[in-house]
């Protein structure tokens, strides 16, 4: 019997992996489940699975959760350290990593240094503190199995020896396929007006508001660009995105052989979601197979002048240190902004570039830098606001 905590348990990921546990009853148990402030939707799914925890943000919600969990075995915690804490509960075996942004780094870093099988969503975690969090893997072996579609097909594409390195076991490059999100036949013109309403209707996945903006601005690859350099050990030169509209193929890696795998499935979590819960094995995700007759697939080149999200990521990347936590801190603030109408669509890249052209970069070897950074970033991305 395996025994989960969900960091995230009311976001998408969290809602698709009680979907696939709920299937397999004999397989897995919930150990902990945690929420930010969606506390109604925490009392029923703690109702449903019978936790031992539940974690919410702030600890004076505790009465309110209390009431609605009255006569539950369930115990209710509160605040940043409790979610490390169950994250890295000597009961806990397996930790689903799928809080939203930068918040979910410190916990998932916990779910690490204990040695726990880490599933991870959290792509902020890798592009806030990659080289930290990679060699946290490394010294706490601790097993990393990536979630999100792209990197999930990719862990799934290479072979099981690919630590030893791309270029040693034949891989030339790998294509991080992108629906290009709902504005991707959108003019220049057109992208001036667009509303955060539009944003968050991606055409073929069901997803949060944030993570929607940011696949509207391409911005979200560029986060997954980042995330695959560090998950896989690739250069940024090894990794090339590539517009596919029908999320049917997640990623494909190419070997100097000529070959090119692919990955390809109904645009449905609960596939990477099953196959990172089991793996090695294979069960059951509730999912349909793929009719291939029903498909006609798509590829093209991202255009970086329309979406220059994609090129700010990439560049960061390539700068290194501190530049990655930076424009994540950046677009966070950007974001939030777009979705309370405080800043147009097109203004959340250069926002970001702002930010990342005034602040001085540094290493990132050590945590405490990196959050430094971050909050640096915050700080004048917020004061930059008004200059949009």
């Amino acid at each position: 019997m395996q025994r989960i905590t969900i960091l995230g348990a009311t976001g998408s990921i969290g809602q698709n992996t009680l979907a696939v546990v709920g299937l397999h009853p004999d397989r897995y148990q919930v150990f902990a489940l945690t929420a930010h402030t969606r506390l109604d939707e925490l009392a029923k799914l703690c109702q449903q699975y019978q936790p031992r925890y539940a974690v919410i943000q702030h600890e004076q919600d505790i009465p309110k959760l209390q009431a609605l969990l009255a006569q539950s075995p369930t115990e209710i915690l509160a605040g940043e350290q409790a979610l490390a804490w169950v994250a890295a509960h000597e009961q806990c075996d397996t930790v689903m990593a799928a809080i939203v942004g930068a918040a979910g780094l410190l916990p998932t870093l916990a779910a690490v240094k204990a040695g726990k099988r880490v599933l991870l969503a959290n792509k902020e975690a890798l592009v806030m503190a990659g080289q930290v969090f990679m060699q946290a893997v490394t010294d706490h072996q601790a097993t990393l199995l990536p979630i999100d579609s792209e990197h999930n097909a990719i862990f799934q594409c290479l072979p099981n020896t690919y630590q030893q390195g791309l270029s040693k076991v034949g891989v030339e490059r790998i294509l991080l396929t992108a629906s290009g999100g709902p504005f991707r036949e959108f003019s220049a013109e057109q992208l001036q007006n667009v509303t955060p309403e539009q944003a968050c209707k991606h055409p073929n996945w069901v997803m949060g508001r944030k993570i929607s903006v940011d696949s509207a601005t391409l911005m979200n690859k560029g986060l997954e660009f980042i995330e695959a350099c560090w998950l896989f050990d690739a250069k940024p030169s090894q990794v090339q995105v590539v517009i596919h509209p029908q999320s049917i193929i997640h990623s494909l890696v190419q070997y100097i052989d000529g070959s090119t795998l692919a990955q390809l499935g109904n645009p449905d979590m609960r596939t990477p979601i099953a196959n990172a819960l089991a793996y090695p094995e294979r069960i059951q995700a509730g999912v349909s197979a793929l009719d291939l007759c029903q498909h006609q697939l798509q590829f093209y080149p991202p255009d970086e002048s329309r979406f220059p999200c994609l090129a700010l990521a990439r560049q960061a990347m390539q700068t290194g240190g501190t530049a990655p936590a930076m424009l994540n801190a950046a677009n966070e603030v950007a974001v939030a902004a777009f979705l309370a109408g405080k800043l147009p669509f097109i203004a959340i890249s250069q926002l970001i570039d702002t930010v990342l052209t005034q602040l001085p970069m540094s290493s990132a070897h050590n945590l405490d830098t990196i959050l430094q950074a971050d909050q640096q970033a915050r700080a004048l991305a917020q004061q930059k606001l008004s200059s949009f």
